[in-house]
């Protein structure tokens, strides 16, 4: 009995060292993670992206002054001492051989094969129960083998009405991850059916940002894949292809213009209307992700066309949320009123609400070369580090907790709550395109060590409570998009194995009689009747990619896949813009405010000949003109 009064023993003591650092730091008990995980490798060289002069983006080096600006009281952990010194991430991997190098720091090439088929055939069972059961309809109910399309009967319904607007959704989401398998066959077959069978007339309300990721950007990338004269993916032409994907894009992107009419402050309403515009009951409220991830899209589709409309409206929204950031801090909040510019919500997180604001600053920098677009990036990244980043400073060393990013007040940096969302887990993997592997690293073990705990990701985890705030898992794609990208920073088998834990939990916990369901809770593994488009379009995808390899596929370093997942290449044609040669900018400036060229200072009415609010109906004689 003496071993059990002594385990007793530890546990008290544990607990009024808990109560302790609730006293003295205000943020209650350990998050309670630690990563032994070490692992001896060799680490592939990162190529640094390079702007259009030639002259490298080094990553920056924010730890170094992370808690210049802050309170210390406001930390969880005691920092680094000033004399030690800063070990690279290499460190991270170069520590003697335990059990934990034993298991992970190999991944046999017969293992890769069974675990490249294994994704497959989980893409394939989504995919054919969905052509099977569902299509033409948006979604495939897997549970019931029924599709699902929008509410007609509750259009207040937002759930399902914001994402599904009567057009084949899954199957045009799903488009190019059948060329990344390598199915061109059906590839080709699902280009026609899109073709023959999809219209955007349709009565359908839906959000903006949903339209333009899932079927505005696969619309996109599937069309520049078929006429890639550089056949990335194999001679995948198409016969008697007329660019009718492109057209359909640039149909649902007109059909979108209204969103940005009306609003005195250029960001753009949440929803719209395919056939009558802004609904009349339409809220003056949008999220700061959902109104600034639309340039990637509504770019690539302007540098196609020739025509900056898009483009312009996108980047006006994005200069206008950028504005409205803190003085003091310079983060964003979540939640802002479209025609006053104030902001509703306060906080500001890197999870919903804002989450791929900041993935689209740096992609849209690496797709089109403006450098505001990165110098502005490079501003948000460092408030977060400074403001958002809780932890001890280094991720393998040091006292306390390993770095955690959190909710705070926009205006004070003050913590707002102590629970963190799913959609974070995308960040490693932006961090890893910025160069900030260290970081990266350490925030991906966070999320993943939640997913061994549940074999998922819970839509909501109280990091100070342990346990999850909110308790479903809709097969989201973010943790398994950051484990692919850091294994092709490191090329570490230990990712090979997260993707493959992560795998074999969606195989057993998800698969039901026509598809992979959303888990209603990740603890008693209760299903809900849904399998979302992104499903097939990103978590597959990201699923596949890590154990395939073939000579022909190494181009996929020059690509650059959107929040969607679509594939779209790193290009010299989308870093030019044809319409500065029609309007040629007058008394030019080396110096443009924000992320709005010299040229988008001429004003609306004599770019395009009138004024913004008839763009809409200019865009619709244009179209006509095309049929």
């Amino acid at each position: 009995m003496q071993w059990r009064s002594i385990v007793v023993g530890l546990l008290v003591l544990r607990v009024l060292l808990n109560c302790l650092v609730w006293l003295v730091f205000g943020l209650g008990p350990s998050w309670g993670f630690d990563f032994p995980i070490k692992f001896t490798f060799n680490l592939h060289k990162i190529e640094l992206l390079k702007d259009g002069d030639g002259a490298t983006v080094k990553s920056n080096a924010w730890a170094q002054h992370m808690y210049d600006n802050r309170n210390p009281q406001a930390n969880t952990c005691s920092q680094i001492s000033g004399n030690s010194p800063k070990k690279s991430y290499l460190s991270f991997f170069q520590e003697g051989r335990d059990e934990y190098d034993r298991k992970y720091s190999s991944f046999p090439d017969a293992l890769k094969v069974k675990m490249r088929g294994m994704a497959r055939d989980m893409f394939y069972f989504g995919y054919d129960n969905y052509m099977k059961f569902a299509f033409p309809e948006d979604e495939l109910n897997p549970i019931a083998c029924e599709g699902r399309g929008p509410d007609v009967l509750n259009p207040s319904n937002i759930n399902i009405n914001d994402v599904l607007g009567n057009y084949s959704l899954t199957l045009i989401d799903a488009l190019d991850t059948l060329l990344v398998l390598g199915n061109v066959t059906e590839f080709h077959r699902a280009v026609k059916l899109v073709i023959d069978t999809v219209s955007f007339d349709k009565d359908s309300t839906v959000q903006v940002f949903e339209a333009n990721i899932r079927i505005l950007g696969s619309l996109i990338s599937a069309h520049i894949l078929l006429t890639d004269p550089r056949h990335p993916f194999g001679d995948i032409a198409l016969k008697d292809y007329d660019n009718e994907l492109l057209h359909l894009a640039h149909d649902l992107a007109v059909r979108l213009l209204p969103a940005f009419e009306n609003t005195s402050t250029g960001i753009p309403y949440p929803r719209v209307n395919l056939k009558k515009g802004v609904p009349p009951d339409s809220i003056n409220e949008t999220c700061t992700a959902g109104a600034g991830s639309l340039l990637v899209e509504f770019g690539i589709l302007s540098r196609l066309i020739g025509d900056s409309t898009f483009e312009w409206v996108a980047r006006r929204a994005v200069k206008a949320l950028w504005n409205l950031r803190s003085n003091e801090t310079g983060l964003l909040g979540n939640v802002v009123n479209i025609q006053t510019g104030q902001w509703v919500g306060r906080q500001s997180g890197l999870g919903a609400g804002m989450d791929s604001f900041y993935e689209y600053l740096l992609k849209s920098y690496i797709l089109f070369g403006e450098k505001e677009d990165y110098r502005m990036f490079s501003a948000a990244y460092e408030s977060i580090q400074s403001h958002l980043r809780r932890g001890r400073e280094a991720c393998n060393e040091g006292e306390g907790d390993p770095p955690l990013y959190v909710n705070v007040n926009m205006f004070n940096g003050q913590i707002m709550n102590t629970w963190i969302d799913s959609l974070q887990a995308f960040f490693p993997g932006l961090q890893v395109l910025n160069g900030d592997v260290e970081n990266a690293i350490c925030l991906h073990a966070f999320y993943y060590a939640i997913w061994k705990r549940f074999g998922a990701l819970p839509e909501r985890y109280n990091w100070q409570l342990q346990a999850p705030d909110v308790l479903f898992y809709p097969l989201r794609p973010e943790l398994v998009e950051s484990t692919y990208l850091l294994y092709q920073a490191t090329k570490n088998p230990f990712y090979l194995h997260v993707g493959m834990d992560i795998l074999e939990s969606l195989e057993k916990d998800t698969k039901v009689r026509c598809g992979y369901a959303t888990l209603h809770h990740v603890v008693d593994k209760s299903k809900e009747d849904r399998m979302e488009s992104f499903f097939l379009s990103e978590t597959c995808k990201y699923l596949y990619l890590p154990y395939f390899y073939l000579k022909n596929y190494k181009h996929l370093y020059k690509y650059i896949f959107t929040t969607e997942g679509h594939v779209v290449p790193i290009d010299q044609r989308f870093r030019e813009k044809s319409w500065e040669d029609q309007f040629p900018c007058e008394e030019p400036n080396n110096e443009p405010p924000a992320n709005i060229s010299n040229c988008e200072r001429i004003p609306e009415e004599r770019r395009y000949g009138l004024p913004l609010k008839s763009i809409y109906m200019r865009q619709i004689d244009h179209m006509v003109g095309l049929s």
